[in-house]
């Protein structure tokens, strides 16, 4: 609204004060909520603490107990590498799935799970993703905030829900000494709350994220689909390319940029090795023209990350990323009449029709493999 004009940085500042009025995280299902939640599935967190806001009294007494039951492992020989097993990873990957998490989600708990020379299998994890629902109805895919989160149970209610489902991997042991199972036994009963859907009234009927292919990303790409507009996930339109962050911040908002509602804008060379460092870039912002015609979403593809906060038809992490010669470097802006871009479906995959695609349809002809099948 504010580069649409219709608010004034005033308001702004006001709003973002109303958001964050004190210390913590991000007030919705931002990177570091999803980061505890996802600890607290894979067994290294005791349970009850990834949701606790900042300023409650309940989380001291969350860091005393970790503390003092850091000192019980220690004499106990209860190691993170017997917690943090493969099985556990699949856990926090479902729950990741679960909860609608940030994107920035996979990238970390595949850094993590590589230190113990454990593999994430993107194309596991996408058949992991169309069997898993959302269940949480949080900000930016659903309503709530993380404080109702808490107030709802944090993350026990989303457990008893997957475990209904089988879902989960029971055996895994936690820093309690327990399983994963006997955690979820322990916890306090459940009450009443809207938060934390059941699993036969998800969200979404699929998990948030979806793993993309096509001959942009002959490698993967990532879509957070449980914050996507469902009218845009299967969509044609001309593409509207920016050579890198500085093109991009030149040219957005000019009033001269060639951009029509329906174009799909494409960021190149934003990626780890292009940008440098893979910033949260991927979150192009809406051009400030079509924002003032009331324009709230268009697809957006790049080799960029964006925040947990962001919202909206966002391909993701393309790969491999245009600096080292991924196809995605080829997108060219050319004439209109010659400039397609198209996000198809399905996947060619005939049990899931609505998982998407990615593809782009260059000039003159088509280039590539058309690679939008996942193995």
């Amino acid at each position: 609204m504010h580069r649409a004009g219709a608010i004034g940085a005033d308001e702004v500042d006001q709003i973002t004060n109303s958001l964050m009025p004190t210390a913590g995280t991000c007030g919705v299902m931002g990177t570091a909520s999803t980061m505890a939640l996802m600890t607290e599935a894979l067994g290294m967190m005791l349970p009850g603490g990834a949701a606790i806001p900042a300023v409650l009294a309940d989380r001291l007494r969350h860091a005393e107990a970790t503390g003092g039951r850091a000192v019980v492992m220690a004499t106990e020989d209860l190691t993170p590498d017997r917690i943090m097993t493969a099985k556990a990873f699949a856990n926090a990957l479902r729950v990741l799935l679960a909860i609608g998490g940030s994107t920035n989600g996979l990238i970390h708990i595949t850094a993590v799970a590589g230190r113990l020379g454990i593999a994430v299998d993107l194309a596991a994890f996408d058949r992991m993703g169309a069997k898993t629902p959302v269940l949480v109805d949080l900000k930016p895919s659903g309503k709530h905030y993380m404080e109702d989160l808490h107030k709802a149970g944090g993350l026990a209610p989303v457990l008893r829900e997957l475990r209904k489902k089988k879902m989960l991997n029971l055996g895994c042991l936690t820093v309690t000494g327990r399983t994963l199972g006997e955690d979820i036994d322990a916890l306090p009963p459940p009450w009443p709350q809207d938060v934390v859907r059941p699993a036969g009234r998800p969200l979404t009927r699929e998990g948030g994220m979806a793993v993309l292919r096509g001959n942009l990303a002959p490698s993967t790409a990532i879509i957070k689909q449980s914050a996507a507009s469902p009218k845009l996930m299967k969509h044609t339109g001309r593409a509207v390319v920016f050579d890198g962050l500085e093109d991009l911040a030149r040219r957005i908002d000019s009033p001269d940029l060639d951009v029509r509602p329906g174009d799909v804008l494409v960021l190149k060379n934003a990626g780890p090795i292009g940008a440098p460092g893979m910033p949260e870039a991927g979150y192009i912002p809406l051009p400030k023209k079509l924002a003032a015609k009331g324009v709230k979403d268009m697809v957006r593809i790049s080799d960029a990350r964006m925040s947990g906060t962001a919202f909206g038809t966002i391909v993701l992490h393309v790969s491999p990323e245009a600096a080292v010669g991924g196809p995605l470097a080829l997108v060219e802006a050319t004439p209109p009449r010659r400039r397609r871009a198209r996000l198809p479906q399905p996947l060619s995959r005939p049990h899931h029709p609505g998982r998407p695609g990615l593809r782009f349809r260059f000039p003159e002809k088509e280039k590539g493999h058309g690679e939008d099948a996942l193995a």
